[in-house]
């Protein structure tokens, strides 16, 4: 038996990288999964390659930041695949580069935190409610070691965001364990995904390995095999986690 046999899981912002990854993995154990993002034709390829093992996935496309679009995916996934069991609210993303706290806008001020800390909290608000309804539920979040350790390369609303999505986890996790919710956050550390890889030469590369214990850079897989772990019930009591996915760059 798969682990994932008879789930049905929502990944945010899973056209590419570590989101594609997360949905293609939790397809190959047995569940049916929505995939999510703005890039139609990306969407479309992830689908295509989860259907073509087997596997059962829609798209849904929507503003993550505004609760009518998540509310309305919602509803259409429910509708075709039945109650969400598991949510990755995965999209985000750094929205503004990183230099003093002086010279941050507030409209890049705000597209981060909207983009991740208020993208995280209002899908999360969408299907809490049937989760404590039905008793059941698996919430993973994604963070990032930006969150995690202050680093001059880290933007600070990013990093501010990143954190947010931390404690936002380990509260809910606390005030939804009776419903038999169990709520858990990833925090990777450079994962060389296909943005990552055109955007980081081959010499800085080389440089961010030399800071990795495990002297590699990260790949959307290696997220993707933790999120499985916290989405199965090998991790049936662990909960509140924020799990550093860093090659041991981040020891906390």
């Amino acid at each position: 038996m798969k682990r994932l046999d008879g789930k049905v899981a929502w990944v945010t912002g899973s056209s590419r990288g570590i989101g594609a990854a997360i949905a293609r993995l939790f397809a190959q154990e047995g569940a049916k999964v929505a995939v999510h993002g703005r890039d139609t034709k990306a969407l479309s390829a992830v689908q295509q390659e989860i259907e073509s093992e087997g596997g059962k996935a829609i798209q849904v496309t929507g503003d993550v930041t505004r609760f009518a679009d998540i509310e309305a995916m919602h509803c259409r996934i429910e509708a075709e695949l039945g109650p969400i069991g598991i949510l990755v609210a995965n999209a985000g993303g750094s929205l503004s580069p990183p230099g003093p706290l002086e010279e941050i806008t507030e409209e890049g001020w705000r597209a981060s935190i909207e983009g991740n800390l208020t993208a995280t909290f209002l899908t999360i608000k969408s299907v809490l409610p049937g989760m404590k309804e039905r008793k059941t539920g698996r919430i993973i979040t994604i963070s990032s070691s930006a969150g995690r350790r202050p680093h001059p390369r880290s933007p600070i609303p990013y990093a501010a965001a990143k954190a947010g999505i931390q404690i936002l986890t380990q509260d809910l996790a606390a005030q939804v364990g009776p419903f038999g919710i169990r709520v858990n956050c990833i925090a990777p550390e450079t994962i060389l995904t296909e943005r990552n890889a055109q955007w980081i030469s081959e010499e800085q590369q080389r440089a961010l390995v030399d800071a990795h214990p495990i002297r590699r850079l990260g790949t959307p897989d290696d997220v993707a095999r933790a999120a499985l772990f916290l989405a199965s019930e090998d991790a049936g009591w662990i909960t509140g986690v924020v799990l550093d996915v860093t090659g041991g760059a981040v020891m906390v």
